[in-house]
């Protein structure tokens, strides 16, 4: 991927030279590149807030000043980057001192005197990188809110379909990946032949086994819960102490996370047991 050139040509560019005679050369020779966004000091002291406020592309560090020379600054901007990212391109004349200063954080070097082919050259090359670098960044940033709002979305729609599966439904339940019931509303428990402590406080004995519900389709269903199936209307018979047949249509299905992990089960349920006739 490459950068359109007026993104280059824009970026922020700043020098750092204690002899006026460099900056001048470097303005001139970058301004005649076609580069739009350049700033200078001579006084090192400055580099640190002056990065904090324009947050340069690329700064073009001299390592002989007074006061603060190349290597401190370069520590004092390594402690106070938002990033990893330290944009610095030293300019020396002294070889012994380039290895010196790419251990110490800085992207790349220019040699004293000045090659301008390489003094171009260098530059452009530092500020491509660092614009993509950006660009990355920025992708990512954008990356990291979709998934926030897609994951409150998400979320919302959870919500809402619970409600109203609880609304339509005579039952509503979920498990979770080992099988526990996390929330339970209605027979199911009952229905399964599952002697726990229900989520609604029942004792074991109130919600023992009872025989009036179908073994076979008991069975059946719970299978199917255990291989992760979905069932649609699947019907389940109970007789009651009286005779009477009341009839229910369950469906089921498995919960999957990111990756295709498996965490629960959830399942509702109605009760369509045929209404007595009124004979005329």
């Amino acid at each position: 991927m490459r950068l359109p050139e007026q993104d280059i040509l824009g970026a922020r560019i700043l020098i750092v030279d204690d002899q006026e005679a460099n900056v001048r050369l470097l303005e001139r020779l970058l301004g005649e590149a076609g580069y739009t966004n350049l700033t200078s000091t001579m006084d090192s002291q400055q580099v640190c807030a002056l990065h904090r406020e324009n947050d340069y592309d690329v700064i073009l560090l001299d390592l002989q000043l007074p006061v603060l020379d190349g290597f401190q600054v370069m520590t004092a901007l390594q402690a106070s980057l938002t990033d990893n990212y330290l944009p610095v391109i030293v300019l020396t004349a002294q070889p012994g001192h380039k290895l010196r200063a790419l251990l110490a954080g800085a992207r790349d070097f220019i040699s004293k005197p000045f090659d301008l082919l390489e003094v171009k050259t260098r530059i452009h090359n530092m500020l491509e990188v660092r614009l993509l670098y950006r660009q990355l960044e920025a992708h990512n940033a954008l990356l990291e809110q979709t998934v926030q709002r897609r994951t409150a979305e998400l979320r919302e729609s959870e919500a809402r379909f619970r409600s109203l599966t609880e609304l339509a439904s005579d039952w509503y339940w979920e498990q979770d990946e080992s099988g526990a019931f996390t929330r339970v509303s209605g027979p199911v428990l009952e229905m399964l032949g599952i002697r726990v402590d229900t989520l609604e406080g029942r004792s074991e004995a109130e919600a023992a086994h009872d025989s009036g519900w179908n073994e076979a389709e008991r069975a059946t269903l719970r299978a199917a819960i255990a291989a992760r199936e979905s069932f649609l209307d699947f019907t389940f018979n109970r007789v009651n102490a009286d005779g009477s047949l009341q009839q229910y249509r369950v469906s089921g299905e498995p919960m999957f996370a990111s990756g295709c992990r498996f965490i629960g089960y959830r399942g509702i349920g109605v009760e369509v047991t045929p209404k007595p006739r009124n004979d005329v």
